[in-house]
């Protein structure tokens, strides 16, 4: 094959790859609409309803045991699927309300997101710590208004109250008809078709009629005069005092094209699909430290952004989660390891579908693959083909909660340290450790992390432990270019100062008050609420 043909190729592979996440309070529907979207695209047959626990069954992402047994998703999965054409690869993220900062570093990992609300609830709390993560990096949003099927807020209230708490544009390309035991169905406003709700076929489709404009006579016939005359003065008002469509804002990640539906009915979610795989951004570019590198280029490259332990139990592996950032993987190839300056060899690379994964021969930018890990590979860490690069905005994220690690026996103080090291590299929980003393002090962005912590130590390093409370409220990385000044610094404040599970130096504060004075007290010290993983 020549160059330009290899080009080309690679071209087209990038071109046809949509990698995402989906983003929700709990109990939006996330869970709901992610089984919907991998049925939509045949890689499942039969969706795993996540309150369907009589029949054992589980949503098919969510794959640890404490996830199967309260019904929720505590950690981020991988699964790729087809759809029209596009290889679709979606990080599923947790959606519980104390999730870890996996979370949020798995959405540096997508070129966009899709973000789930609850009609009735509107905006969340949790949604918008998420959507501070996306603006970080301007990620591309499509906005999914779930359970139209119940009563909750008029859309027009809906969309003012995302403009205003989120901060970002919306754009209707669809409409509701109705809501509760009122609902008819959506028009949507670029095709100029009517989707009427009703029972779904067995393919899980609901009726679809190409109109003729909302002057249409058949809209009066199928919705009745009054419905129509609604959808009529809605659709008007949206054209006249509404914001039209912009591709720029919306893959600069400041307007949001908003759908309406019920993922439990499957109604929507092809429409939103649709939509989704012809305007959402194929990979981008991704930072270095050196320069950006293009998702077009030869030369194989990646990074790791994910590190999980024991997906399954039964060769307590550890899998290395690795986006494809250039070029082309094959099967075998070597590629340079660059924080260790080592060759490696990857025969054994796999692509997921939750815990399930087979072996990939190829993969192309925007593929997620998982490598095996022998306790050599962390976040962050970069690999490519020739040139020496080292990827950026693979962040960590200051804990906002903290405990105290207590040791119910003694004799077990060495499997504490590995499995507390293990579980802090793959992002499930923060360790430090005090510059004077021996405790561990665990930190999470949400509490559950803390359970999550006390049962995997206990199921996959046989460890027994339990947590107390801390007097810490914040922490932050320190640094500074003056070394007299943290000398100084240092010396002050032993007491308040810890080393996190990579060697950096900490700064916990018994309250955000206290943090603000020690940062007024220290103008030469920089106290960061984010790490780059390097």
């Amino acid at each position: 094959m020549s160059t330009a043909q290899r080009t080309k190729a690679l071209r087209k592979e990038v071109d046809r790859r949509r990698t995402f996440g989906i983003i929700s309070h709990p109990d939006a529907g996330k869970t709901t609409l992610t089984e919907k979207l991998l049925l939509m695209g045949g890689a499942i047959h039969e969706a795993g309803e996540i309150k369907a626990r009589k029949a054992n069954r589980h949503a098919h992402s969510d794959w640890m045991e404490m996830e199967k047994e309260r019904g929720i998703s505590v950690t981020s999965s991988v699964m790729q699927f087809r759809y029209r054409g596009f290889e679709m690869n979606l990080l599923d993220t947790p959606g519980h309300k104390d999730f870890s900062e996996d979370t949020y570093r798995v959405l540096t990992a997508v070129d966009s997101v899709i973000m789930v609300l609850d009609n009735a609830k509107g905006v969340e709390a949790q949604t918008k710590k998420l959507m501070e993560v996306c603006r970080m990096r301007e990620t591309p949003i499509i906005t999914f208004i779930n359970k139209m099927d119940r009563y909750g807020k008029e859309p027009l209230e809906l969309l003012d109250e995302i403009e205003s708490t989120l901060d970002i544009e919306t754009v209707p390309l669809a409409w509701p008809i109705g809501m509760g035991d009122r609902f008819r169905g959506t028009y949507n406003l670029h095709r100029e078709e009517l989707h009427l709700f009703s029972d779904a076929d067995a393919k899980g489709e609901h009726r679809r009629l190409a109109i003729d404009g909302l002057d249409d006579p058949r809209l009066d016939e199928v919705l009745g005069e009054d419905r129509a005359e609604d959808l009529r003065f809605n659709v008007q008002l949206l054209q006249e005092a509404g914001d039209d469509f912009d591709m720029e804002k919306y893959r600069a990640g400041k307007q949001t094209p908003v759908f309406f539906g019920s993922a439990l009915s499957n109604f929507g979610v092809g429409d939103m699909l649709d939509s989704f795989v012809e305007i959402a951004p194929p990979p981008r570019p991704r930072p270095t430290t050196s320069r950006t590198v293009s998702p077009y280029e030869e030369a194989f490259s990646g990074v790791v952004f994910k590190i999980q332990a024991n997906m399954d139990p039964r060769h307590r592996d550890r899998m290395a989660f690795l986006r494809v950032c250039s070029g082309r993987f094959e099967r075998g190839m070597t590629v340079r390891h660059h924080r260790l300056e080592q060759d490696v060899r990857i025969n054994n690379a796999r692509i997921f579908m939750a815990q399930d994964r087979e072996g990939v021969d190829t993969a192309y930018p925007g593929d997620i693959i998982g490598i095996q890990n022998h306790g050599t590979i962390k976040i962050g860490d970069s690999f490519s083909e020739k040139e020496p690069l080292e990827f950026t905005g693979v962040p960590s994220f200051a804990p906002e909660h903290f405990r105290k690690v207590h040791l119910d026996d003694p004799f077990r103080a060495k499997h504490l340290g590995k499995g507390l090291k293990q579980l802090s590299q793959e992002g499930a929980v923060q360790v430090f450790r005090p510059l004077r003393g021996n405790d561990y002090i665990l930190g999470a962005v949400g509490v559950l992390q803390f359970d999550v912590t006390l049962d995997r130590l206990e199921d996959e390093y046989n460890v027994e432990a339990h947590l107390s409370g801390t007097s810490y409220a914040a922490a932050r990385w320190v640094e500074c270019d003056d070394p007299k000044q943290l000398d100084a610094f240092r010396s002050a404040n032993q007491n308040r100062l810890f080393t996190d599970a990579e060697g950096d130096l900490a700064y916990l504060a018994s309250s955000q008050f206290r943090l603000e004075r020690m940062m007024e007290d220290w103008p030469a010290i920089t106290f960061k609420a984010t790490k780059e993983h390097h």
